[in-house]
């Protein structure tokens, strides 16, 4: 890759679009988060493919390629740069949003046995893609209808793997990948856009305003806010973790039901209100905003995490392993921030024995496409490391069903 200048990393999320300028040597100069413009059209990648072959393929083109000029213009002005400055730039995404940014046909990726004709890699010259760039923006290669250049550039940014490693990137698509010594298998299921904030009454990206932790003190749920600020919205940690103290405080059984107020012996019965939709918790309220996390808001969550959990326990028994003997699992994606252990327990989004393995890399997709734009070797690295990734299909697997019904409740 070109040398001086500055470098621009872009992960191409479902929900949330991010991006990193770096200088030569990947450290960090701007970065920048925005929801996903192309939400208009479909929360999830599924809805925007059957949306594209309806006739509003360009449509969603341009909305993605509005977010991403925003977010350049932005980290731009951040750093003091031009669009002149950049040297080189790279960006990562799941099937979906790479095929809907070149505005290829979305028929193979929609239906089985979804296998693209088009997943390698490729540079996209400034007269293929409306960037406004001054180079060729090279997209990372895709593995399968439902594996990305995302969890592609995950893996690239770990550098040398151990045996029995598992990694989940954590998104509307939840994205995952075992290494078990002699092969890697990776998988995804469908998690929604409740981690990034997406879907929830009161969600947000992670910005400033955005509730990030939520702890209980004294009878009370004490809120933690990006920027110190009065909260306006709830992000992706900050879910999971009202979540968990949710059920910790007995405000939320274990079916993910919202009790009665009157079963909650503490002054914590104080935050479960009627709504005309019926039950909610009211985390914070003033003048500007009224933050209601709700009953269909849980249940969103819900099948997130049982879609994680599912998942990662058939990927275990592909390869026979059992979550005890995974060395390392390493997350990365959406939440915002790095979550507890305690949460991630409380919560149940992965196997018990797996969860004090557990550690967070809070830009994993961007960190890889970042050490691609790094290297002068980079996407020859890039291609070698895509050819090991063996995909597993889960959808409409027996074993998957199963799993996933039994990991809905808490």
């Amino acid at each position: 890759m070109p040398q001086g200048g500055c470098l621009l990393a872009l992960d191409l999320g479902t929900t949330t679009l991010a991006g990193r300028l770096l200088d030569s040597d990947g450290h960090v100069l701007a970065q920048e988060r925005l929801l996903n413009p192309q939400s208009v059209l479909g929360a999830d990648i599924m809805r925007r493919l059957e949306n594209a072959m309806t006739g509003e393929d360009l449509r969603l083109q341009l909305l993605l390629l509005d977010g991403l000029r925003e977010i350049v213009d932005s980290m731009l002005r951040q750093a003091g740069l031009a669009r002149r400055d950049i040297r080189g730039a790279a960006a990562a995404g799941n099937p979906g949003m790479v095929y809907l940014l070149r505005r290829l046909p979305v028929t193979s990726i929609l239906y089985p046995p979804h296998r693209p004709p088009w997943r390698d890699a490729v540079f996209l010259s400034p007269d293929q893609i409306d960037l406004q760039l001054p180079v060729p923006l090279y997209i990372f290669p895709l593995i399968s209808g439902y594996v990305g250049g995302d969890l592609v550039a995950f893996l690239f940014g770990q550098g040398k793997v151990g045996e029995a490693s598992f990694f989940l990137d954590a998104g509307t698509n939840g994205e995952m990948a075992l290494f078990s010594g002699d092969r890697w298998r990776v998988t995804s299921v469908a998690a929604g856009p409740a981690f990034e904030g997406g879907g929830i009454s009161c969600g947000m990206v992670a910005k400033a305003g955005a509730i990030h932790d939520v702890v209980i003190e004294d009878d009370r749920l004490g809120l933690l806010v990006l920027g110190g600020g009065p909260p306006r919205g709830l992000c992706g940690s900050g879910l999971v973790a009202a979540l968990a103290a949710a059920l910790d405080g007995g405000l939320i059984d274990a079916r993910g039901s919202i009790v009665d107020p009157l079963e909650v012996p503490t002054n914590l019965s104080g935050y479960i209100v009627e709504t005309a939709s019926g039950r909610a918790l009211r985390l914070y309220r003033d003048a500007a905003v009224d933050l209601l996390l709700t009953q269909q808001d849980v249940r969103q969550f819900q099948l997130g995490k049982a879609a994680v959990r599912a998942g990662t326990e058939c990927l275990l028994r592909r390869a026979g392993l059992e979550a005890a003997d995974v060395a390392q699992a390493l997350l990365t994606g959406a939440f915002g921030f790095s979550l507890s252990r305690r949460v991630l327990k409380r919560v149940a989004m992965l196997p018990e024995n797996m969860v004090e393995k557990v550690r967070f890399a809070e830009v994993g997709v961007l960190a890889g496409v970042g050490r691609l734009l790094c290297d002068a070797q980079g996407p020859d690295k890039v291609q070698r490391l895509a050819a090991t990734l063996q995909p597993l299909p889960l959808s409409g697997s027996p074993a998957f069903e199963k799993a996933f019904i039994h990991a809905m409740n808490f």
